[in-house]
């Protein structure tokens, strides 16, 4: 089982008074296993109804919300099935597809006596379902995001030992260079990193074979699994139907997104998507795949000064992929190699600036960026750190943040803000700002027949090596 640091958040749940929970996220990034396990180690019971495959138990939640009389009702669908007060985990699966359980979560919560968690995959996209006609338990759930896994959680499940990712952390902390053997190794791994994503069948793909091949094989597969529930809802008597005009137009806008993102100006236009329909009628598509959460948002900004939502310019804004990996499975042949190579000047920093989208995201952090009418400057990130706007330039090299020091030497026009670098670097400084490499960002708190086999990056001495510097 790869190592997810969600587990942590779900004990604390668990360990603390508490509401029933809602595990949501983008399909296949391990919310069903992860919950099951989880079940299975903390609990003596664990009752698992997967509402989507099991119709049936969708009657279960239509009569009056008692709690025995539900668990009588689960009991005779599933003879498996067993509660015990205070030692029982309820797990309804897929939740989304049966509103009136989501609904009789206000109930479980006010009995007490069993555990509740629940997963969807569709919980905030538009169109989805009717209405909840018994309402949404508001203040009586808590809600908790799942995201692909992180670099940190990649490079534990790939063995790195703590002392050498609390070592890199200190150099982050002090602003101090990480040493070369150590910088180097990490450095490749994150760019295996970013090739290979955080979809937990790629990662377990990767670690298993170090066959890219493979790993394309199963992302391509997660996206066309994805795909296959694009504009499916359901009527009011309980049946799945498919929107197929959305389904065009959600396809179309997640194909032109790399084309989008290979431009110098990453502005996502409506008029390069390859469906019919006028720019109103295919943004259903876009919002459909962002709510799916496949895409993710960032924002052009009318000037740099908080709160930051107030200057958010609606309609300007920049799509990347919710996971760098699948977006690198939709580029070029050989676009893979040159990442694992160290370049990432493909489709003009794009790949570069999708791991930030990443990273900021399962982090907590609201995307946007800042452009200037006339189109200079522009800076990648601007977020707000204690109110604070901060700006980030992103670089998929050693080049000059031109953007960043051209704003910073104007404060002006454009105010006095602290200011970040990210590039194939070490940590460093520079005129204003700080210098980090990009696989730093990974420590924020979330078809050929020949094979392409990348080897495995040798971590076994990097804690010898900090030892003897300490020794030193």
């Amino acid at each position: 089982m790869l190592k997810r640091s969600i587990w942590n958040k779900l004990l604390s749940w668990k360990n603390s008074p508490h509401h029933p929970l809602i595990l949501a996220g983008l399909r296949q990034t391990g919310k069903t296993y992860i919950v099951r396990e989880f079940g299975k180690e903390n609990y003596e019971n664990v009752v698992y109804l997967d509402m989507r495959k099991e119709v049936r138990f969708h009657s279960i939640f239509e009569g009056d919300f008692d709690i025995d009389t539900m668990v009588t009702a689960i009991t005779a669908n599933e003879p498996s099935a067993h509660f015990v007060p205070g030692k029982t985990l309820l797990i309804l699966d897929e939740i989304q597809d049966c509103p009136d359980a989501r609904s009789s979560l206000k109930y479980w919560d006010i009995d007490g006596r069993y555990d509740v968690i629940a997963t969807g995959s569709f919980l905030g996209v538009r169109g989805f379902r009717t209405p909840y006609k018994r309402g949404i338990p508001v203040g009586y759930e808590q809600r908790l995001e799942m995201y692909p896994l992180s670099f940190a959680e990649f490079l534990e499940n790939a063995g790195m030992q703590q002392s050498v990712v609390d070592y890199v952390k200190q150099c982050f902390k002090d602003g101090t260079p990480v040493m070369k053997p150590v910088h180097e190794r990490i450095r490749a791994l994150y760019y295996q990193y970013i090739v290979v994503g955080g979809m937990p069948d790629a990662v377990n793909t990767f670690f298993e074979t170090h066959d890219m091949n493979q790993v394309k094989k199963v992302q391509r597969q997660i996206i066309d699994s994805i795909r296959d529930d694009f504009g499916r809802y359901m009527t009011e008597n309980g049946e799945t139907k498919i929107n197929e005009t959305l389904k065009l137009r959600a396809e179309a806008c997640l194909d032109s997104v790399p084309e989008q993102l290979s431009r110098e100006y990453k502005k996502f236009k409506y008029s390069e998507v390859d469906v019919k329909g006028h720019s109103t009628e295919k943004a259903d598509g876009l919002w459909y795949i962002a709510d799916v959460g496949l895409v993710l948002l960032s924002y052009n900004l009318r000037e740099i000064s908080a709160p930051l939502e107030a200057q958010k310019l609606e309609k300007e804004f920049k799509v990347f992929y919710a996971d760098t990996g699948l977006l690198v499975s939709q580029l070029d042949d050989g676009t893979a190699a040159k990442v694992l190579e160290g370049d990432l000047s493909a489709y003009k920093g794009a790949i570069a600036e999708n791991t930030v989208a990443c990273a900021f995201t399962a982090a907590g952090i609201p995307l946007y960026y800042y452009r200037a009418k006339s189109g200079s400057p522009e800076l990648d990130f601007v977020f707000s750190n204690q109110g604070v706007p901060t700006l980030v330039e992103c670089k998929s090299s050693r080049t000059s943040a031109t953007s960043l020091k051209f704003v910073l030497t104007h404060p002006s026009r454009f105010g006095s803000h602290p200011a970040v670098k990210y590039a194939d670097t070490n940590v460093g400084g520079g005129d204003g700002f700080s210098t980090y490499p990009l696989y730093a960002l990974g420590f924020l708190e979330n078809e050929s027949d020949d094979s392409f086999v990348v080897p495995e990056v040798d971590i076994g001495n990097l804690a010898d090596i900090i030892s003897d510097r300490k020794n030193k």
